[in-house]
């Protein structure tokens, strides 16, 4: 098995408190992650949304003081994809940080075109909170 990781992240010019408190909301999510640019739906203690593959099920963490945002993604195909997403106080604004896990039949190339796909998210996230 392939346990690759990368790394991504973005600094955004707003204080830690601000950054955390959006990312704590889940129908924040679809204004800056274009995976969920269809919309996000509660039901039952997940959220619900369209994504490329199809019908995803989202389960976010709880609402913390931390800044930690991880969710978990259930693809349509039944595998559940972690997503460790973290805003990072620093200095006057924030970094956030997402850790892409490749998937175990990914390709290199598609493990790359993942990881352009998340750092134009985190670009999107950037503009959203600074505009």
């Amino acid at each position: 098995m392939n346990l690759s990781t990368r790394t991504l992240a973005v600094f955004i010019d707003r204080p830690f408190a601000v950054v955390a408190a959006y990312l704590a909301v889940p129908p924040n999510f679809p204004a800056w992650a274009s995976g969920l640019a269809s919309g996000l739906k509660a039901e039952g203690g997940a959220w619900i949304g369209q994504a490329p593959q199809g019908r995803i099920v989202v389960r976010f963490s709880p609402p913390n003081d931390f800044g930690v945002a991880d969710h978990w993604v259930s693809l349509p195909d039944g595998q559940e994809v972690y997503v460790p997403l973290r805003a990072l106080a620093h200095g006057e604004g924030c970094e956030v940080i997402l850790t892409l896990f490749r998937l175990p039949a990914m390709s290199d190339a598609d493990f790359a075109r993942d990881a352009e796909w998340v750092a134009k998210d985190l670009a999107r996230l950037k503009a959203v909170l600074e505009g």
